[in-house]
């Protein structure tokens, strides 16, 4: 049985047909697959704290699981993290907290059903400088920063303090008492009397020596009447 040039024009007809749509659903079907082309990582700063951050822009939206690793000589240290993503066109973006130090390095492994289970081709490096840590101000500023005292001038220590010793001001003003160098004037009248000082001495010693003057008197006479008397 012969085949006509008009079906056999219709077979090659239909056979580029379906070799297109093949080519056509089998490029829609890998630009809906997961790739580890479609995720990135880096080491970055968030403030003062280090973080690992992976991007997934898989617009087929797979769940993914996403490790990180800390490397050492090609070896890993020890993990740092893991966490499941859900990626889109725009991108979705999950962070690892890590204290990273400069220039260390990080493995990010990603599973994504039977589609992705590699690692990101490139290990991400840390910076090479630390991420900025909060200071405290120095003495210095913060002595900058204390208030000027008032500028109105206070009143004298002097009148506002008493006197550093007052016991001996006291002592200095306070009147002579009984015990004190300068004599009372019962003392001093005691004295007087006891050495003859007093103003009555000049009159007892002349009545005294009018007494004597008054006896030896008395005895002159006495002795001529008893002379007198002898002779008679």
């Amino acid at each position: 049985m012969s085949i006509s040039r008009r079906t056999a024009r219709s077979v090659r007809i239909l056979g580029v047909a379906s070799a297109t749509a093949a080519l056509a659903l089998g490029a829609a079907g890998n630009a809906l697959a997961c790739n580890i082309s479609e995720f990135s990582a880096e080491a970055k700063c968030d403030g003062a704290k280090g973080i690992i951050s992976v991007t997934d822009v898989d617009a087929s939206g797979t769940p993914a699981v996403v490790s990180v690793f800390l490397e050492n000589n090609g070896a890993d240290v020890q993990k740092v993290g893991q966490q499941e993503v859900k990626g889109s066109r725009e991108g979705v973006t999950i962070t690892f907290a890590e204290d990273w130090k400069p220039n260390a390095t990080y493995r990010v492994h990603v599973k994504a059903g039977n589609q992705v289970d590699k690692d990101i081709p490139t290990n991400v490096t840390a910076p090479s400088t630390a991420c900025a840590t909060t200071e405290s101000p120095s003495p210095s500023a913060s002595a900058s920063e204390t208030p000027k005292p008032s500028e109105t001038p206070s009143s004298p220590a002097s009148s506002e303090t008493p006197s550093a010793n007052p016991s001996e001001s006291e002592s200095s003003a306070a009147p002579a008492t009984p015990g004190d160098n300068a004599p009372s004037p019962a003392a001093g009248s005691s004295n007087l009397a006891e050495t003859g000082a007093n103003s009555n001495t000049p009159m007892i010693a002349g009545i005294a020596g009018a007494l004597v003057v008054v006896g030896g008197g008395a005895v002159f006479f006495g002795m001529r009447r008893r002379g007198a008397s002898k002779s008679s």
